[in-house]
C-alpha cells in the first residue's frame, strides 16, 4: 500500500492521521501537489493528492480513502457502529469541510488578504462557539475519537501558520483542552511530516 501525500495539506494529514491510528504498514510517498508524478496520473486522472494505492485499486479523495481504510481496517474502529450515529458523523465531516476547510485553504493562499483576515476571525469565532461541546464529551460530540476529529485535527494543528490563536479563558478552556488531547495522541504524532512538525516547533 503506498500513500501518494503532499507534506503540506491538511487533506493529506488526515489520511495519515487514519493510517497511524490504524497501525497500519504504508509507504508513504511525499509528492510536491504542483509536480504530481506520471504514477500519480496514471492511477488518479485528477492528479490531486492525497492518493491510495493499495495493489490494483486507487482512491484518491481524503473521504473515501478515510472511509476505505476505516473499513478495510476495522481495529479501532473511527466510525459508529450504528447507520444513525454513522451518518450523523459523516454530516459532521461534510459540515467541517462545508465550513471551515475552505476558510483554512483561502487563508493559507492568501494569508495578507482583507478576505484572510476576516476569516481569521470567523474561525476563531466558530471555534470558540463549539467549545461547549466538550464540556460533556471529551471528543467532537462523541466519546470515542472518530473520522471527524481526524478531519479537525490537521486544522487546529495549523493555527499558528493561519496567523490564529485561540484566547485562553473560561470559555475557551474545553476547547483547549480538546485540541491537547488531539496532538498527545501517539498516533497524531506519528502522523505529522517534517513540514508539519515546524508549523509548531
Amino acid at each position: 500500500m503506498t500513500l501518494f501525500s503532499d507534506p503540506s495539506s491538511q487533506y493529506s494529514h488526515r489520511v495519515r492521521i487514519v493510517l497511524a491510528e490504524k497501525g497500519v504498514t504504508v509507504d508513504i510517498e511525499d509528492i510536491d501537489a504542483n509536480n504530481v508524478t506520471q504514477e500519480i496520473l496514471e492511477a488518479n486522472p485528477y492528479g490531486t493528492l492525497p492518493t491510495l494505492v493499495d495493489r490494483d485499486l486507487a482512491l484518491y479523495e481524503s473521504k473515501v480513502v478515510m472511509e476505505y481504510l476505516d473499513e478495510r481496517f476495522p481495529h479501532p474502529p473511527l466510525l459508529p457502529v450504528y447507520p444513525v450515529a454513522r451518518a450523523q458523523s459523516r454530516l459532521w465531516v461534510h459540515r467541517l469541510e462545508r465550513d471551515w476547510c475552505g476558510l483554512v485553504d483561502v487563508i493559507l493562499a492568501n494569508p495578507e488578504s482583507k478576505k484572510s483576515e476576516a476569516m481569521r476571525k470567523e474561525f476563531v469565532e466558530s471555534l470558540t462557539s463549539i467549545s461547549d461541546i466538550f464540556v460533556e464529551m471529551p471528543y467532537f460530540m462523541s466519546e470515542e475519537y472518530t473520522l471527524v476529529d481526524c478531519c479537525l485535527a490537521p486544522m487546529l494543528w495549523r493555527l499558528p501558520q493561519l496567523g490564529i490563536e485561540i484566547p485562553d479563558n473560561r470559555q475557551t478552556k474545553p476547547l483547549l483542552a480538546y485540541i491537547k488531547r488531539l496532538f498527545e495522541r501517539a498516533s497524531f504524532q506519528e502522523s505529522l511530516s517534517d513540514l508539519e512538525r515546524e508549523i509548531r516547533a
